[in-house]
């Protein structure tokens, strides 16, 4: 019985009984839960051990239930605060598993070589140097500093986040034969920037593990240099998913996502399946490029992963895609067939149908968010703005310009105050837009101006261009199109003097007039068509510029 609890301890994780294994799910757990309850739950320390363990790593998404019923617990052990403790550091919230720790101290529970590990990666996790230190000095006072499952934990910690300087001391000597503390000291300096440092610990490694091969190469693909990356990735002995991930969101990060398709054609070819993380780059490469087809492909092979109860960030990628892709329709149709939505949801399909001018639809969901109680933020509000613009209501651009200040406490940034211009210039509320842009709680920037400037011009107030216009050079002298816009105006007023007035001013300014072109695809070859260059601007009562 001792040599059991020994080894227990030391794999730290109970022998599963059959009742156990049987646990699958959340409901399965409830029940074998609601039988210990009736059977007196704090009497049989080895299925409370069993529950803990199950509930907080086995059985996905239980982790908060664990929480619930722990306290309940009358003397956990030292094995039941490991495990949650672990679970918790591995969870999408890291804070508990420090929380956990300092109930456990107050409990005079007592910690072991296990406990401290998983306190180290939960600060590694939440960046928390100082916890971190903190729990060094335990590491220190119980004794555990030789341990090498604990020292190599403390190098990954200060490697990441912690002292380099640290990291370093506790590597000298026996670690430098360890792959595990070679690999955690590389990782540290690649993430840190200095590949350098990070490329000859590499170098000197005794035996290379698959983790240190990833740190390098998703270094070298953070930095952009994809040279680099591609060599090692060709050397690396074997490669999993993580090795192919970094490489493709390389690429995508580098704007080479061409490259970064052909990447996963390779990938799959090579038979390793990808997860969300290789879906997420390229779903991103799709709706940069604004290729469609290659996007629906990929929204395809997803259904065929099964992952038709997609997460929320994968959603999310889905609708900005297909959104940025013209396809608002399809944005709309991922939108619906989403479970569970976050805020950032709402805004990729408010924002999408707004920006492809479907006002009514964009305001009805802003609308329904509300019933939702799902409270939205500034990004909502430029959605929702440029929606009012779009669709010409003024005064509802007005209520919710107001409804986001006063209700929400959201303080409007610049793209708001651009909104709100671009609502009252469309309007033909020329003065009033003057006056809002005077009114602002920040510095309007050169868009704000040419926005009222390009209002004017619709609407043929050469009084007010003028002013627009001035402002606008007052932040910079270099941007023909500016001239060109106030030129314009008073070509279609067919005030010829003015005319050449802006012209004078641009040749005084040393301006010189931008080529238009066009950009014609044809047989997949971009051929640039120059209309006419700089010095071809027509001096013509009939044209203007």
């Amino acid at each position: 019985m001792r040599r059991k609890r020994m080894n227990d301890r030391s794999s730290n994780r109970p022998q599963r009984s059959s009742l156990w294994q049987k646990c699958t799910s959340f409901r399965a757990l409830k029940q074998v839960h609601a039988f210990m309850v009736v059977n007196g739950f704090n009497s049989n320390v080895s299925a409370l051990r069993e529950f803990i363990f199950a509930s907080a790593m086995v059985i996905s998404g239980t982790i908060d239930y664990a929480h619930q019923v722990f306290p309940y617990i009358a003397e956990p052990d030292t094995f039941m605060w490991n495990t949650i403790i672990r679970g918790s550091a591995q969870s999408l919230d890291p804070l508990n598993a420090v929380s956990l720790y300092k109930q456990m101290e107050r409990r005079s529970g007592k910690p072991d070589s296990f406990t401290f590990p998983f306190l180290l990666k939960a600060c590694t996790k939440l960046s928390w140097v100082k916890m971190g230190l903190g729990i060094h000095g335990k590491v220190v006072k119980f004794g555990f500093e030789s341990n090498t499952f604990v020292r190599n934990t403390l190098i990954y910690f200060h490697a990441n986040c912690g002292d380099l300087s640290v990291a370093s001391a506790l590597f000298d000597g026996s670690a430098r034969r360890d792959v595990v503390a070679c690999s955690a000291l590389t990782a540290g300096y690649a993430r840190r920037g200095e590949l350098s440092v990070a490329r000859q610990l590499f170098d000197e490694m005794p035996v290379k593990d698959l983790v240190s091969w990833n740190v390098m190469i998703t270094g070298y693909a953070k930095r952009g240099e994809m040279e680099s990356a591609r060599k090692l990735f060709d050397e690396v002995p074997k490669r999993d998913v993580v090795t192919w991930n970094a490489m493709i969101a390389g690429y995508v990060f580098r704007g080479s996502n061409e490259l970064a398709l052909e990447m996963f054609e390779e990938m799959r070819g090579a038979g390793e399946k990808p997860d969300e993380v290789t879906m997420l780059s390229l779903v991103s490469a799709c709706a940069d490029l604004g290729d469609l087809d290659v996007g629906q492909r990929i929204h395809s092979s997803l259904l065929e992963m099964g992952c038709g109860d997609m997460s929320i960030l994968l959603g999310n990628a889905l609708i900005d895609m297909y959104a940025k892709c013209g396809s608002i329709e399809r944005a709309v149709e991922v939108f619906r067939g989403m479970r569970r939505r976050d805020v950032s949801t709402w805004n990729s399909i408010i924002g999408g149908l707004a920006f492809h001018g479907h006002a009514k639809e964009s305001l009805d969901l802003f609308k329904q968010m509300q019933r939702l109680k799902i409270r939205p933020n500034e990004i909502t509000f430029v959605g929702v703005l440029v929606a009012c613009s779009h669709a010409g209501k003024v005064e509802e651009g007005r209520k919710y310009f107001n409804l986001m200040r006063n209700e929400y406490n959201i303080e409007a940034n610049i793209k708001h105050y651009g909104c709100m211009v671009d609502i009252l210039g469309r309007a033909g509320l020329l003065n009033e837009a003057f006056e809002f842009i005077d009114m602002m709680e920040i510095e309007p920037n050169a868009i704000i101006w040419r926005t009222l400037l390009g209002a004017c011009r619709i609407h043929g107030n050469v009084e007010l261009a003028r002013c627009a216009n001035a402002q606008l050079l007052k932040l910079r002298r270099d941007e023909s199109g500016d001239y060109v816009l106030l030129s314009n105006i008073h070509a279609s007023r067919g005030e010829w003097d003015g005319v050449e007035k802006v012209r004078k001013l641009m040749d005084d300014s040393g301006v010189k007039k931008e080529p238009g072109c066009s950009l014609i695809e044809a047989n997949n070859i971009a051929v640039m068509q120059f209309l006419f260059d700089s010095n071809s601007m027509i001096n013509s009562r009939t044209k203007g510029f």
